[in-house]
């Protein structure tokens, strides 16, 4: 049964609503004033509520914004009842919340008509808000599972650590580090088109195919080659049009040498104690999956001692400010410089200083940055 909530200082409107709709069969509660109208809506949450416009202490319009704030009230659906019919007076109560208006004096039909029409749309946003909030719980499920599935920090010898913060939609992050053997350490990060778990699965996928080295007869210590296989295997045409960014590189720990390749990914910075070496660590080459021809070449770099490398993905510098612009890709690079030479905690400093600058309560894309530290 549907919980109605009438509010009203007239007790002659009261007694004719409470009548009226109860022999519609709902529930009614009658309360004479703003404030004890917030508090019964707060106790029973009911699925509608008819209130009067013009009242001693706070007004309909008063309680209206109330209860559209609330959290747990934001389905009930909210009718003004007013003898004010001029359209500036609806465009406030509009923008107060309302969600539809009656005029005094009543007339029964109608109102019985917009109290069923409210509460069908009260029935329909109640359904909406519960199947958004299994989608959240899924998609945060599938954000645990993927910080399952990342490798866990390096110490020695080399000190790898990195941060992930999956969207609030999931984005299409994954990233990983291994030893191929006791020499030569592999490092990539993808980054999949799109949110959701249609672009988190293909980024799994690689992750488990890379990790057990399912790919057979291939060269694992070639960047260029794997990023060849991924292409092949991950065509878009075969995987529900996704395609992935990708930065893939190996280290020779006791040469101190890096061969890397990338497909559409932002450079890696490559920065030393030297304050004046940045460089920039990226080869040219179209997406994962996008075309069935390309053939990506390698890059290689000395690893001077006491370096430090980042890979990230776009959600890393693709942030929203406040005055709608986007951070972009050089000021990301220059804010990581500066930290890796000011901070003694560069990783955590650039995490807190994105996290402040975005305007947004969630990042619009996940988050990755892959911090190795060569000792």
């Amino acid at each position: 049964m549907f919980q109605i909530l009438v509010i009203d200082d007239d007790p002659a409107v009261q007694i004719l609503l409470k009548r009226m709709l109860e022999k519609q069969g709902y529930k009614v509660a009658v309360v004479s004033n703003g404030e004890d109208g917030i508090a019964q809506a707060v106790v029973s949450r009911p699925a509608l509520i008819i209130c009067d416009w013009l009242m001693p202490g706070l007004s309909g319009l008063d309680v209206c914004r109330y209860i559209k704030k609330d959290p747990d009230l934001s389905t009930t659906f909210f009718i003004l009842l007013t003898s004010l019919d001029s359209v500036a007076d609806r465009v406030k109560g509009l923008d107060a919340g309302a969600d539809d208006f009656i005029t005094k004096p009543i007339e029964q039909n109608e109102m019985q008509a917009r109290v069923r029409a409210g509460l069908r749309l009260h029935q329909m946003s109640r359904d909406l808000k519960a199947q958004k909030q299994i989608l959240e719980a899924e998609l945060s499920e599938a954000a645990d599972y993927v910080r399952s599935l990342l490798p866990t920090p390096m110490i020695q010898p080399l000190n790898i650590n990195y941060t992930f913060l999956p969207s609030q939609q999931l984005g299409g992050d994954c990233f990983d580090y291994y030893w191929l053997d006791d020499d030569y350490l592999a490092i990539y990060l993808l980054d999949t088109a799109g949110h959701g778990l249609k672009a988190t699965l293909p980024s799994i996928s690689v992750l488990n195919l890379l990790r057990s080295r399912a790919l057979k007869d291939l060269n694992y210590y070639q960047p260029r080659e794997v990023l060849n296989a991924l292409n092949n295997t991950f065509q878009m045409n075969y995987q529900n049009d996704k395609y992935f960014t990708i930065w893939y590189g190996v280290y020779h720990q006791i040469k101190r040498e890096l061969v890397y390749s990338s497909a559409g990914h932002p450079p890696a910075i490559l920065l030393s104690s030297n304050q004046s070496n940045v460089q920039l660590l990226k080869t040219p080459g179209m997406p994962i999956g996008m075309f069935p021809e390309v053939k990506y070449t390698d890059g290689f770099c000395k690893i001077e001692k006491d370096s430090t490398l980042y890979i990230y993905s776009d959600g890393a510098y693709e942030i929203t400010l406040i005055d709608g612009q986007l951070m972009g890709l050089e000021s990301f690079i220059q804010k990581v410089t500066r930290f890796y030479h000011l901070s003694s905690s560069p990783l955590e400093n650039i995490l807190n200083y994105l996290v402040d600058l975005n305007s947004k309560k969630t990042f619009d894309d996940d988050l990755s940055i892959l911090q190795i530290c060569f000792n």
